[in-house]
């Protein structure tokens, strides 16, 4: 009995394509079965999105902070055009990038 080689290859293509054509890339969003209720709540919180708190009192002490230092910056600059500078200047300067961007990093959360 000889079967036909054309008529086995046409059954192995099409059986192998409805295959390959049910498979679920990876990383695809499964779709919910029949069984497992979905529910929706109106005007629940979505989860991750709660935004950690911030404490405005602590901020605004570090606002002042960068103020009061940028203050004491601004006549330092004005004796830098005499050729002097004073020691603690670059340090206050490093403190004041630091909170601004402790500062920028509270408020962007």
């Amino acid at each position: 009995m000889r079967f036909p080689s054309a008529r086995l290859l046409v059954f192995l293509l099409a059986f192998c394509t409805q295959i390959v054509g049910q498979s679920i890339p990876p990383g695809a969003p499964m779709p919910h079965s029949a069984d497992v209720p979905v529910v929706f709540v109106p005007n629940a919180p979505i989860q991750g999105s709660q935004r950690p708190h911030v404490d405005a009192l602590e901020l605004r002490r570090e606002a002042n902070q960068v103020l009061e230092l940028s203050k004491s910056i601004q006549s330092d600059f004005e004796s830098v055009s005499q050729g002097l500078l004073a020691k603690d200047t670059l340090e206050r300067l490093k403190k004041i990038e630091k909170l601004s961007k402790h500062l920028r990093n509270q408020i962007e959360r």
